[in-house]
């Protein structure tokens, strides 16, 4: 469980410092959009009310604090699933999980909403979407925990 705990910390860390950079030291609300690495990666802020894709956006404050409190209880769920996982790469798959959702979690209490900053296009297609870490965390997390848990296979169970 400390995997899980110092995974967790490190990608809310990183999350958390890539938005204060982008929103308070580059100001990309103002000076948006910068083109990094121009057309696959552009840095456009944008402001994500909802869920994926901005889904649930429109639903007012009150979704707010629900998305908040679904996304507590499923750290608090993917933590009580990991007392029964023994395989490190699935501590730090939750771990990823649960740092990028912590991350999101504070957007919403400081700033009613997630800050996105990252977009990616390429070969002609602008993508219109903006993600930011602590979505790439939970991605990368939920692969994870789909590969690495499940049933633990004992040495001496042979196959015929």
């Amino acid at each position: 469980m400390r995997l899980l705990t110092w995974t967790a910390f490190w990608a809310f860390l990183a999350d958390q410092m890539t938005k204060y950079l982008v929103v308070h030291v580059m100001e990309l609300e103002r000076t948006s959009p910068i083109e990094v690495f121009p057309p696959f990666l552009t840095f456009i802020m944008g402001r994500n009310y909802g869920i994926n894709f901005g889904l649930f956006a429109n639903q007012g404050d009150a979704m707010r604090w629900i998305l908040i409190g679904l996304a507590l209880v499923i750290c608090a769920l993917v933590v009580h699933w990991m007392r029964s996982e023994s395989s490190r790469w699935s501590f730090i798959s939750a771990g990823l999980l649960i740092g990028g959702a912590l991350g999101n979690v504070v957007d919403r209490v400081l700033y009613g909403y997630v800050a996105d900053f990252l977009n990616m296009s390429c070969c002609g297609i602008r993508n219109p979407y903006t993600f930011n870490v602590a979505d790439i965390a939970i991605f990368a997390g939920a692969i994870g925990l789909v590969i690495f848990t499940g049933e633990k296979k004992s040495d001496d169970a042979k196959t015929p």
